[in-house]
């Protein structure tokens, strides 16, 4: 599985530390280097080419959104993510104007910030399977947010394992075609019974839909897609 590179910009030395192992403790990213200050992010975002920053506005040399114009001026294929303590309305409209991916206030609990590392994930995953979209494509990918808002540990119903359910997600988000539990099942390495149990809970989501097809000795098979 690939590991998105991420670049924490922080000047607090403390929540940095704490925002690494917030990335740390997520699959699929890899925290590539910590900045500072704004200066030190605009260098080390042209020589790491980060997938995905994490970025603060205040500073007490420059203003982040600096660092936010300068990465989308010299059209770098990076993405951003503001945390920052700010609730200011202006801020959160330049921020979006900047083409940011989340807006997230301190204090950040992890179930918050995962759920917006997760969303990163399926967003790349989406667009990267395909060099044209058709419009349920575009909405799907607009959609992610709504789909798996309910996918933090928190909200997990009994019987549904965190890291179980990511891996079912993510095998879908990149497979186009419909899997029968025992397909799903032997992906990810458990029973036929449990997989069954989690794409039920992804159908009652509104993530999948299934459908019911007769196999080669005729008895009929529930197959799920990706709506």
């Amino acid at each position: 599985m690939r590991e998105y590179k991420v670049l924490i910009v922080e000047d607090d030395t403390k929540i940095s530390k704490i925002h690494k192992l917030f990335v740390e403790k997520t699959e699929g990213f890899d925290v590539a280097g910590i900045a500072n200050t704004v200066s030190d992010a605009a260098y080390m975002s042209e020589v790491l080419k980060p997938d995905l920053v994490l970025l603060d506005v205040y500073f007490p040399e420059k203003n982040g959104l600096e660092l936010l114009k300068l990465i989308r001026n010299k059209n770098y294929e990076t993405d951003i993510i503001i945390i920052t303590a700010s609730n200011d309305i202006n801020i959160l409209k330049e921020s979006v104007k900047g083409g940011i991916f989340d807006y997230i206030i301190k204090p950040v609990i992890y179930s918050r910030f995962e759920k917006s590392l997760i969303n990163y994930k399926l967003y790349k995953q989406q667009i990267s399977k395909k060099d044209k979209l058709q419009q349920s494509d575009v909405d799907s990918i607009f959609n992610l947010n709504a789909k798996i808002s309910d996918y933090s540990e928190d909200n997990l119903p009994k019987g549904i394992d965190k890291i179980t359910l990511d891996k079912i997600v993510s095998f879908f988000n990149t497979n186009d075609e419909g899997f029968t539990a025992e397909n799903v099942g032997k992906m990810v390495g458990v029973s036929r019974s449990t997989a069954r149990r989690y794409l039920e809970y992804l159908v009652s989501s509104g993530f999948l839909f299934s459908d019911q097809y007769y196999g080669t000795v005729g008895r009929p098979e529930r197959t799920y897609f990706k709506k």
